[in-house]
């Protein structure tokens, strides 16, 4: 009974070793992709100055924005 037991144990073993090993090579953290903990680069609103990141920004001339109103606001202030 205990032989059976213990093998039963080595099966189990043997089954999540292989279900994690697959689901590690199915992609699910694929390069490139945005996962917690993973840094992201930050950028600056020119007109308030927040920072957020880079990919909720709005670029217009090679200055980040991050709203449409803050760059409506700042395009037509004079400088």
């Amino acid at each position: 009974m205990s032989r059976l037991l213990f093998l039963f144990a080595i099966a189990v073993i043997v089954y999540l070793l292989l279900k994690s090993f697959r689901n590690r090579m199915s992609g699910k953290n694929a390069p490139g992709e945005n996962t917690p903990g993973q840094a992201e680069d930050m950028v600056r609103c020119v007109h308030c100055g927040v920072h957020l990141p880079k990919h909720e920004s709005i670029l217009v001339d090679n200055k980040f924005y991050c709203s449409k109103a803050h760059h409506r606001i700042h395009t037509e202030k004079p400088e």
